[in-house]
């Protein structure tokens, strides 16, 4: 019995050594801008799965945003990393923004995972985007790659025919395309976007007439 025992020890030790080390949630988006909103749904979701980091990942070319909406990638970048800079947990990831092109999400969880295949990712969504997996490319390899987060919302079911783990986070109803509108009308976004997006939308006078 004590040799099964020690054998069994051995092999559980094996499994758990093979098994992913660190876990990263994945936020994805054209944060254009960024603004409180992906702030709190990242932090609740990064604390309720005790995740090790939470990447803001700026798309490079939405598959289905209208490009001409959205601004140059760098100063999309550039306002993640003010957004982000006082919180050791997030981090930005720039994989779609140097491969360029259309962005779909198979492909990148793909590049990430042969490059980091030590770690469990979780792709976090609203729970009003979950009805759409379905319309995802490749989301059957997709849910393979990645254990997608949705993010409670009141009038929206949480059951889906694909795995999701449900987290509750306060719905802070801002919206990106809201804030274009009040910049271009020049009203304030305080309180809607970080000082540091707001300073940095100012300092390069973003979306000050309508795109």
């Amino acid at each position: 019995m004590q040799t099964v025992n020690q054998t069994a020890t051995k092999v559980l030790a094996e499994v758990v050594t093979d098994m992913p080390h660190k876990r990263v949630g994945i936020l994805g988006g054209t944060f254009n801008p960024p603004h409180l909103g992906h702030l709190i749904m990242a932090e609740q979701v990064g604390d309720q799965l005790g995740l090790d980091e939470v990447r803001f990942m700026p798309d490079a070319q939405p598959p289905h945003v209208d490009e001409k909406k959205t601004i140059a990638a760098i100063d999309r970048e550039h306002m993640v990393e003010r957004a982000i800079a006082d919180n050791p947990r997030f981090k930005l990831e720039t994989t779609e923004l140097k491969r360029g092109g259309k962005s779909y999400t198979y492909d990148t969880m793909k590049a990430l995972k042969a490059q980091h295949p030590e770690v469990q990712y979780y792709f976090i969504i609203g729970g009003d985007m979950v009805d759409y997996l379905h319309t995802w490319y490749r989301i059957d390899d997709l849910v393979k790659l990645v254990t997608f987060v949705g993010i409670k919302r009141t009038k929206y079911p949480t059951t889906s025919k694909y795995p999701v783990i449900w987290v509750d986070a306060p719905v802070v109803d801002i919206s990106s395309t809201q804030i274009r509108q009040k910049i271009s009308h020049g009203h304030s976004v305080r309180y809607l976007v970080p000082d540091a997006v707001a300073d940095y939308i100012k300092e390069h006078h973003l979306y000050e007439q309508s795109h």
